[in-house]
């Protein structure tokens, strides 16, 4: 009998989606002969049991498509809000798992979707990820399917504030999606020449940032781009967060990890219109006038670009031959130009961060990007 599989995408929305349900459903059906159904707004459809078969042509003028004709959640498996109450709902995927008599599930999704597959894989499905997220954050995979577009997106955007920072010798700070990882400001602010960039996991201090910008200023450069993560971190920020870290990670009582995660959040909440403040201590320090930009969902959204509809493509037939193989409980990697299926429990949990050293870090070093440390 030819096998049945279904496929959800979870997580925030990202450009490349709908190329990796294409490429996954039409793999899997043309090549193999499989039955595909989708379930509806990530792990909540199939909580819920509702999905769509993925026949005929329905995935047909979906590759240029932004967004996922699945539609998408943040809901976790083991904690999902059931009218009004938060509940184990592991049990109720297993059995439509069984009553869909599904062969694997397709999940779709960044670092919270690893591990939340990883959870479904241990009661005993048969489960397949792929890596997407426009912060490339994902351990063990070169890139995800997502980045290439959001990267393209904010470097259009420094691009286009060039010229006006430079008409009104302004400071323009402009916040880039990122809350743990750098990569997309790191690489946006490279290839958009930004004066400074800031990224999580290089603390900053806004006096040097500031000496960076009034040294532009004595070499007849009277405006600056400033590239910053919405989770970049001052150097006493940094700090303050991880002695917090420490004691949750030390902490031999539930109870103590329990008031250390409060602390985290409340260090996360005092964050809040970080950028604003940035701006205002730099345009303070610098006699500049600073404005700021906030790209936000601008980056998430529309046509993906050429590199994404060819990774997702590539990732996507992968997994059909994957199963076809009865490979399962595997990230389908991207690895050079082919693929490498990595076990789920040595992805879920984990986070690729740029490391200090980074090549792409030394070369915006050596054309004169500040980085604030």
């Amino acid at each position: 009998m030819s096998k049945k599989i279904g496929i959800l995408t979870a997580g925030g929305d990202t450009p490349g989606l709908n190329a990796a349900i294409r490429a996954v459903g039409k793999a899997a059906r043309g090549t193999y002969g499989m039955h595909v159904i989708g379930f509806r707004d990530g792990f909540r459809g199939l909580v819920e049991n509702r999905f769509v078969p993925l026949e005929g042509d329905c995935l047909s003028g979906i590759l240029t498509v932004g967004g996922t004709i699945l539609g998408t959640g943040r809901d976790k498996p083991h904690k999902m809000n059931i009218a009004g109450r938060v509940q184990d709902m592991t049990d109720a995927i297993v059995e439509n798992y069984q009553s869909n008599h599904l062969d694997a599930i397709v999940c779709l999704g960044g670092g919270g979707t690893q591990k939340n597959a990883l959870r479904l894989m241990e009661k005993g499905l048969n489960v397949i990820t792929l890596p997407k997220t426009i912060d490339n954050d994902v351990a063990r995979t070169d890139t995800t399917f997502g980045f290439d577009t959001a990267l393209g997106i904010a470097t259009d955007a420094l691009d286009r504030l060039h010229s006006t920072a430079h008409s009104h010798h302004r400071i323009i700070v402009a916040e880039v999606m990122g809350h743990r990882a750098g990569w997309l400001t790191l690489g946006a602010g490279i290839a958009g020449g930004a004066d400074v960039i800031l990224i999580p996991e290089i603390p900053y201090a806004v006096d040097k940032v500031s000496a960076a910008i009034l040294n532009r200023v004595r070499h007849g450069k009277n405006f600056s781009i400033v590239a910053v993560a919405e989770g970049a971190l001052s150097v006493s920020e940094a700090k303050a967060i991880a002695e917090v870290e420490r004691e949750r990670e030390e902490a031999q009582k539930k109870e103590q990890r329990r008031k250390a995660k409060e602390r985290l959040r409340a260090l996360e909440t005092a964050r809040s219109g970080h950028t604003l403040r940035l701006a205002e201590r730099l345009e303070e320090e610098t006699g500049l006038e600073s404005r700021i930009t906030i790209l936000g969902h601008l980056q998430r959204g529309g046509i993906p670009s050429a590199g994404d509809r060819l990774l997702a493509t590539r990732l996507g037939t992968a997994c059909a031959d994957l199963i076809a193989q009865g490979t399962f409980g595997v990230m389908v990697a991207a690895r050079g130009e082919s693929y490498e299926a990595v076990p789920l429990d040595r992805v879920a949990g984990q986070r690729k961060l740029v490391p200090p050293d980074h090549p792409w870090v030394r070369s915006a070093r050596e054309v004169g990007t500040a980085f604030g440390d």
